[in-house]
């Protein structure tokens, strides 16, 4: 044997057991790294002789090796007794070559290896993983060492199966005989010359116990096929164990090309079909049927191999042509490719040859064609059933993109070192961005981005700046990217690729290693602001943005109180990504409704991590500025809609600041949030706004009013059961309505906001009254129903007054609490920025309900009255009657229309006008001034209040009054008179 470089060699010497009272013998050349070399070899007086290893160094020439040295050598050793010693056996351990920069490589022979001590301090001869057993090492000029006997393997490595059925479960048992350390798993697929590390993964699982270790991988495919390598340390040494497992193909993972052909033997007699697979341990062939006149080929590409099928001479009928692919020892797998033959008068769409060459194609097949370079998938084009070519669908991906997705993939579910390959695949991605010309680019871009953030969390790593700056910039590209030709088509086949992208970039963007916070970064359409907060933080923590509208967020220092323990820093990042809200579905949650709403073009995620940890509870307040419309505070839940993510307002409320015209939103959670403005609703309209107030002080003034004249007539309007009971009905309705418009009017004046007791009161004070005026409302038109119904059936004063008590409070009452106990704990029971009801949950509709349904109930009682009117028919009377009994009629409509108040009616047509104003104008006007009406047709319009007031002012006694239309007690009977002396 020859060596190129002066070589050295490392001999073990075996000295036979032999009774000597002292022996020492020493190494000629010391050695500090072979752990034994340069000790010498002590048998003490007494002891029992064992056998001994000498190691000696030979530093020999450039020349060949002695072949004496293989031959039995006898020495005599020194010692003190002067006993002559023999060397029986002599073994190579070491081959060291000397390099010229004065290193000496040194390779163990077999059944040699280095210990692990060694190992340690001391580098490889060639870049390997850093588990594998060292059986080569690099040492310096001064530095000398030798391999040392391995000793028997301390274990082995049993599978299930070495050929796994795809789907199934591979367990790999390593059965332990000693204590093992440093226990690792690692596979090397096909083609791969580095093994990879496996980990815990959605596929891969890991158990050990004192004998023995086992790896289990889930739903095995042909990608986890390979040699599996168990290294651990045991003895000293470093081992490796291995196994080759494999796992045969589907059918799924057979790409053919095509997969179905329709040809006119008239135009293309010859065609070509193709069956690919890709790399594997396995060794296949392949075989065509039928295979008369076609000549079959194979070629290899990287990581794939092709079986193609020159077919020469065009088929007479419909053909289906078999790719079988054989490997020995398992079942043949077959690929069916079908072949169409185009025969005459069949609907054929024409050859086209724009941009991609496609042929003569029959009536409802498709036609494919192969991606251009460096892009893999398949090109597909429809032929209609008119023979009119449908759009272009093309699977073409860019390779590169494609890899890194695969890599990601198989990363989450278990293959690689996360803390290694997270930050370069993120460094290629943002190379690889500009490569996105297709939708199933962009779809491969943002599947890497989801997959990266699954691996990020969980692995629990941080990343760099370095990393984190390389997604932020391959996602301000991602957000630019044109909507028509790449997101639109993309969201067709994914609708929630959106909302995938939002949870992954704020996924990663909060596992920023700490040591590089502060941390921020600017682009058009990507904003970071990170700031790490120590363990006494004194105040709120701020961040701003210089957007339109500007933005600003803070969370009060209460909210983080509870993360100040055990010196625990907390990192609090701030994330605003622009034109993504756009790219987000129109999914809406329950609170929201099913309206129309539109985004300001930003979306802010806040994240706190506090001990490597998410903490999503806290209150945030964010400040959007001045917007357009009534805004919705609402946050991204991407729970809702199985998965796919919607807007919800749980939580969150607006507040209008007073002093500025911008808008706040609250949220007692931390998340993605942006505002919402309804496309239907009506803006605000500072018209509106004047009629509201303007309304609401003439009715407060006209029902003072009126509760002057009440007190002045009172004594002599009620002096009958009849007058009583319907004037104390109206004047408890007075004194409701009184009180609710005052306290309507003043509720703007008070802080907005569940945290503010006035406006909570003022809320349902409001709904408690305004309620309340619609019940008496009820039960002046309960007591007309029942003199129209039953006109010769008295009532108890004292029961009716009783039940109109209960009725015109009670219920109120019963309906207002329920709505603040239920939905005052949730968060739902004050509306946006007002001290009013909720408009998009359930609290306003135990005001709506009851209304509507009063409203109902009294448009009936009033109908009831005009037919009691109208009887006799008009046409049976003379002229004069018939002008009376119409008199009668609009005078009834008159004084109960707004005494019912039928006016709030109008209210549904506010809410399902969706562009016209001018229904709020009626609303607004008659509703605000409901007090004016009441004041002039429910009180002045009453003849008995009329004379009242003449004799008290003019001190004249009244005429004599044979009717009252306002009077239930003289209305009806008086009519009744008339009609049975027509009788007669």
């Amino acid at each position: 044997m020859v060596r190129a470089a002066l070589p050295v060699l490392l001999l073990a010497m075996t000295l036979p057991p032999v009774p000597s009272p002292v022996a020492q013998v020493s190494q000629p050349a010391p050695s500090q790294a072979g752990g034994e070399s340069g000790q010498p070899l002590d048998q003490r007086s007494g002891e029992e002789s064992v056998l001994a290893s000498v190691y000696v160094q030979l530093a020999l020439s450039n020349q060949t090796w002695p072949l004496a040295i293989s031959r039995t050598l006898t020495r005599p050793l020194a010692s003190a007794s002067s006993f002559p010693r023999t060397l029986t056996g002599l073994s190579l351990t070491t081959e060291c070559n000397v390099h010229a920069d004065g290193q000496s490589y040194c390779a163990c022979l077999s059944g040699y290896q280095w210990n692990t001590s060694v190992c340690s301090h001391h580098r490889p001869c060639q870049t390997t993983h850093n588990r594998r057993p060292c059986g080569c090492l690099v040492f310096g000029s001064t530095e000398a060492g030798y391999c040392q006997l391995l000793p028997p393997v301390p274990g082995r490595l049993s599978p299930n199966s070495w050929v796994q059925t795809p789907g199934t479960t591979l367990n790999l048992t390593l059965v332990k005989s000693r204590e093992t350390t440093n226990l690792n798993w690692f596979l090397r697929p096909a083609g791969s010359p580095t093994p990879i590390l496996l980990q815990p993964g959605t596929h891969v699982s890991l158990a050990s116990n004192p004998g023995q270790a086992v790896l289990s991988i889930f739903n095995v495919s042909h990608r986890w096929a390979g040699e599996y390598l168990c290294c651990f340390e045991a003895r000293g040494f470093r081992w490796e164990l291995s196994q080759v497992v494999e796992v045969p193909l589907q059918a799924t993972d057979v790409a053919r090309l095509p997969d179905q052909l329709s040809i006119s033997c008239a135009t293309c007699p010859g065609f070509q079909l193709t069956c690919c697979i890709p790399s594997t341990h396995l060794a296949y062939t392949a075989s065509w049927s039928p295979g008369e006149g076609s000549k079959a080929s194979s070629a290899s590409a990287p990581g794939s191999q092709c079986f193609v099928l020159a077919v020469q001479r065009c088929p007479a009928v419909d053909t289906t042509y078999t790719c079988e692919l054989q490997s020995p020892g398992l079942a043949p797998l077959r690929v069916p490719i079908s072949v169409t033959v185009i025969q005459d008068g069949d609907t054929t769409c024409p050859g086209d040859s724009s941009a991609i060459a496609w042929n003569v194609t029959k009536a409802g097949h498709v036609a494919q064609a192969p991606c251009p370079a460096n892009r893999t998938g398949v090109v597909k084009r429809t032929c209609g059933p008119d023979g009119i070519w449908e759009p272009v669908y093309s699977s073409c991906t860019d390779a590169e993109l494609l890899a890194l997705h695969h890599r990601a993939r198989l990363l989450w579910a278990g293959q690689g070192q996360p803390t290694v390959e997270v930050p370069q695949i993120l460094a290629r991605l943002s190379e690889q961005v500009t490569a996105v010309s297709s939708p199933s680019d962009l779809l491969a871009l943002l599947g890497t981005i989801s997959f990266l953030a699954r691996v990020v969390v969980d692995a629990r790593i941080q990343l760099t700046r370095r990393a984190l700056q390389g997604l932020l910039k391959t996602t301000d590209k991602i957000l630019d990217m044109d909507t028509d030709s790449l997101w639109a088509p993309a969201q067709a086949q994914k609708p929630s690729v959106g909302s995938a992208l939002l949870l992954a970039v704020e996924t990663l963007a909060c596992h920023l290693r700490p040591r590089g916070q502060p941390f921020s970064f600017s682009s058009r359409n990507v904003r970071l602001q990170t700031q790490l907060l120590g363990p006494a933080f004194p105040a709120d923590y701020r961040a701003s943005f210089s957007t339109q509208p500007p933005l600003q967020a803070r969370i009060p220092r209460r909210s983080l109180a509870p993360l100040r323990h055990n010196g625990t820093n907390v990192s609090v990042t701030s994330l605003l990504l622009q034109k993504l809200d756009h790219l987000l579905p129109s999914n809406y949650g329950q609170g929201l409704g099913n309206s129309l709403y539109a985004t300001p073009g930003l979306v802010l995620s806040i994240s706190v991590m506090a001990g490597g940890q998410a903490f999503n509870q806290g209150e945030v307040i964010m400040d959007f500025g001045n917007t357009a419309s009534t805004p919705h505070c609402v946050f991204w839940d991407h729970s809702l809609f199985q998965g796919k993510g919607g807007w919800s307002d749980e939580g969150c409320q607006v507040q209008m600041a007073h002093a500025s015209p911008t808008t706040q939103c609250i949220c007692r959670h931390l998340t993605a949030f942006s505002i919402l403005m309804s496309q239907n609703t009506v803006p605000e309209n500072p018209t509106l706004e004047l009629l509201s107030q303007v309304g609401l002080g003439a009715s407060i003034l006209a029902l003072l009013v009126c509760l002057g004249v009440y007190r002045l007539v009172w004594r002599v309007v009620v002096q009958n059961k009849v007058a009583y009971l319907r004037h104390m009905a109206l004047l408890n309705m007075v004194l409701c309505l009184l009180a609710a418009d005052t306290c309507f009017l003043g509720a703007p004046l008070l802080p907005p906001g569940p945290q503010s007791p006035l406006c909570l009161a003022a809320a349902f004070l409001c709904h408690f009254l305004y309620l309340a005026t619609f019940f008496w409302m009820l039960a002046q038109a309960l007591m007309l129903a029942h003199q129209l119904l039953f006109v010769f059936r008295q009532l108890s004063k004292c029961r009716v007054l009783s039940l109109m008590v209960v009725l015109g409070y009670m219920c109120p009452i019963g309906f207002a609490g329920a709505a603040l106990g239920l939905y005052l704990p949730r968060g739902q029971y004050l509306g946006e920025g007002a001290c009013w009801l909720n408009g998009k949950g359930g609290a306003l509709y135990t005001f709506v309900g009851p209304v509507l349904a009063i409203v109902g109930v009294n448009g009936l009682v009033l109908t009831m009255a005009v037919l009691k009117l109208l009887r006799p028919s008009l046409s049976e009377g003379p002229p004069v009657e018939q002008r009376h009994a119409l008199l009668g009629v609009t005078k009834a409509l008159l004084i109960l229309t707004p005494v019912f108040g039928l006016t709030w009616g109008l209210g549904l047509a506010t809410l399902l006008e969706k562009v016209s104003i001018v229904p709020h104008y009626i609303f607004t006007i008659l509703n605000t001034t409901q007090g004016v009406f009441i004041l002039l047709f429910g009180c002045l319009m009453d003849k008995k209040i009329r004379e009242a007031l003449l004799q008290r002012f003019s001190r004249t006694p009244p005429p004599k009054s044979t009717i009252s239309l306002a009077t239930y007690e003289t209305y009806i009977p008086e009519h009744s008179k008339g009609r049975s002396e027509d009788a007669r």
